[in-house]
This record gives C-alpha cells, sequence and structure tokens, in this order.
C-alpha cells in the first residue's frame, strides 16, 4: 500500500471533493470514505462505511500517511429533535470509530485531522475570538462541544493530532457561498438582518493548503481556527459578493424575512443572523501564510 495514501472520511461532500482533487494534483492517493461509494470516481477511491462500525473500510487505515475526518450531517437544515440527534450523532460516532481504527493499526497514520467549527464560539457580536476564547451557548456550540469531547475521549498515542476549527469556506462549485450567489444574481443579496454579524471566511484554495499543512507538518499540533485574519461584517460581505457577481444594491432582508426564508428552505434563520469575528492566531504563530486575506480578492479570484 503507498505510503502517500490518505484517507477522507465523509470526503464526499463540498469540502471533500475540493481537498480530494487538490491532494491527488500533489501526489497522494486519495481513498474517501463515504456512506454512497461511486465506483466511476475516477482517480479517486470510494468505500462503502457506515460512519460508526469498523469494517473493512479500516484496513484502508492501515499504512495510511494521514486521515483527514470531515464526517458529519450537514447543519443546514430544520434543529428538530431527530436532526439534531443526527447532527451530534454522525459526528461524535465518525470521531469514535476513526479512533478506534487507527488503535488497531500495525502501522498508524503520522497525522490525523479533525474537522470542527468556529461556532463553537457561540454569537459572539464584535469580540475577536482566538484559539484561547471559551465558548459560546446554544445549540450549535453544543455540538461542537460534543465533536471536539469525543476527539479528546479517542486517543491516539501514535499519530499526531490537528483539530480545524472550519469557518465559511468559499468556493464557486459549493457550500453556503453557491447558494449566496445565486440569490444574489436573483436581486435578493441584500444585507441580511442587522448586516454587523461577522462572517470569518477562507478562500478554498487556503482550506485545501491548511489541510495539507495540517497532513505533512509534524510541528503542527492542536486547535487552530481555519479562518483568514480579516472578518467582515454581513453588510460588508453581501456588498462584495453583489460587485463580484455584478449585481446592483439590493434591498436588506429584515429579520422576520430571513424566519420566514428559512423555513420555506427547510433551514435555520440562526445561521444567517448570528456570526463570529474570529482570528487565525494560532496559525499566524505557527508561519502559515494566507494567499487571501482580503474578502475582494478572494471573490474576485472566483468568479473572475
Amino acid at each position: 500500500m503507498s505510503e502517500k495514501r490518505i484517507i477522507l472520511a465523509g470526503g464526499s461532500g463540498f469540502l471533500g471533493t475540493l481537498l480530494s482533487k487538490y491532494l491527488t494534483e500533489q501526489g497522494y492517493e486519495v481513498i474517501v470514505l463515504t456512506r454512497h461509494p461511486n465506483q466511476s470516481a475516477g482517480v479517486v477511491k470510494e468505500i462503502q462505511w457506515d460512519g460508526r462500525t469498523l469494517g473493512p473500510w479500516a484496513e484502508q487505515v492501515n499504512g495510511a500517511h494521514a486521515v483527514v475526518n470531515l464526517a458529519g450531517k450537514s447543519v443546514n437544515c430544520r434543529y428538530t429533535p431527530e436532526n439534531r440527534r443526527e447532527i451530534n450523532e454522525s459526528r461524535v460516532n465518525s470521531v469514535r470509530v476513526i479512533g478506534e481504527a487507527i488503535r488497531a493499526c500495525s502501522k498508524p497514520p503520522s497525522t490525523l485531522v479533525q474537522a470542527a467549527s468556529l461556532a463553537i464560539y457561540g454569537d459572539a457580536g464584535d469580540r475577536w475570538c482566538d484559539e484561547s476564547t471559551s465558548h459560546g451557548d446554544g445549540f450549535p456550540v453544543e455540538t461542537c462541544l460534543l465533536w471536539e469531547k469525543a476527539f479528546e475521549e479517542s486517543p491516539t498515542p501514535q499519530t499526531g493530532r490537528v483539530i480545524l476549527r472550519i469557518g465559511f469556506v468559499l468556493g464557486k462549485s459549493g457550500g453556503a457561498l453557491q447558494m449566496l450567489a445565486r440569490l444574489a444574481k436573483l436581486g435578493l443579496g441584500g444585507t441580511v438582518g442587522s448586516g454587523r454579524q461577522y462572517i470569518s471566511w477562507i478562500h478554498s484554495l487556503d482550506m485545501n493548503r491548511l489541510f495539507l499543512s495540517a497532513i505533512e507538518r509534524e510541528q503542527m499540533s492542536g486547535v487552530f481556527n481555519a479562518t483568514s485574519p480579516q472578518p467582515v461584517t454581513n453588510a460588508e460581505f453581501m456588498r462584495e459578493l453583489r460587485r463580484a457577481v455584478n449585481r446592483p444594491w439590493s434591498p436588506p432582508v429584515p429579520n422576520w424575512a430571513v424566519h420566514i426564508g428559512s423555513r420555506l428552505m427547510g433551514t435555520e434563520a440562526c445561521l444567517a443572523l448570528t456570526g463570529r469575528r474570529c482570528a487565525p492566531k494560532r496559525l499566524q504563530d505557527n508561519g502559515f501564510s494566507f494567499n487571501f486575506t482580503v474578502l475582494r480578492d478572494a471573490l474576485t479570484d472566483i468568479y473572475a
């Protein structure tokens, strides 16, 4: 088996698809663990797993260079009791079973990179949040705490460990930006709510470079905020997005309209009305250099 093998758990979504392509371009063999493998996935091999139990997929972990765990049910849904349970269990169970698979290896991976979320800081208002900032309140925070607690309680003594608290990843091919750009093109790209809530964003290329750094740099360890150093308010973000997709001013969307729209779209208003102003302090302390630190430059690159 290849020593350049990377295992991407839950790697069939937006982030995983971008990362698979990027790692392949860097010369790695990529194996994606997914509930619904595509047998014609091209150079990326997809293998069945359920995210809860050990199976034949675990054989691929032995001798792999690294494991990246992106698994977890999307939070872009209504927070019904059933969805809350699935959101939490999908994260906790995947963390535990990956830890179990690594501990069973005769040749464990060098690195385990675990995805997490900046939502752990809650609705933080204007305050700056770095990796030492205390957690906030609410259901998304509870999910993040359970997620990271499961990681702490699933040790991998011979494998380096990195947690990336990921912000709003900007990419044209998917994620929240694709939806916002579609709305902006329809003339619905106005300021959301008060517009004062912060968006901590990162260009998808920098996100991929950060994953690669976590995989290859042994000195990286612990928790990192995966976000650019210049977060912006929602009002500024929507203004720059309208500019990037060549649309004029759009009327603001008041709170009540966000609540109605979110119900119609099967999601939660808090995803648009809350925010956090996060700094990548530990990344900068470790010498990571961003390609995109200005939102206008990032959006121009994406929509050029």
